[in-house]
């Protein structure tokens, strides 16, 4: 059974940083990309970041190019997301996926994902 579990969301200050983990179990998804997305309140999910397995391609939304780092660590099977110079709009319900042939932002590209984590950025 593939389960992939979020944690690291709470609540931070505008200007703040966070680090969103991704620990899949079940597979290994040896091959396949990773991403994130995110879903605020009254809004479709978006993307967010996408990484290749082996961490040598990554493809960033516009609006967190530059803030935000995606990484994996394969060993543990667990991606990352490093948020920094966070923003009152980057707050939502935050996403894991896997599963993507390519690194794309494309989210019915992913086969499986998590149940999200909160961020909550407040001014």
């Amino acid at each position: 059974q593939v389960q992939l579990v979020e944690s690291g969301g709470g609540l931070v200050q505008a200007g703040g940083s966070l680090r969103l983990s991704c620990a899949a179990s079940g597979r290994t998804f040896r091959g396949y990309a990773m991403g994130w997305f995110r879903q605020a309140p009254g809004k479709e999910r978006e993307f967010v970041a996408a990484i290749s397995w082996s961490g040598g391609s990554t493809y960033y939304a516009g609006s967190v190019k530059g803030r935000f780092t995606i990484s994996r660590d394969n060993a543990k099977n667990t991606v990352y997301l490093q948020m920094n110079s966070l923003k009152p709009e980057d707050t939502a319900v935050y996403y894991c996926a896997a599963g993507s042939k390519g690194v794309t932002g494309v989210d019915t590209s992913y086969a499986y994902w998590g149940q999200g984590t909160q961020v909550t950025v407040s001014s």
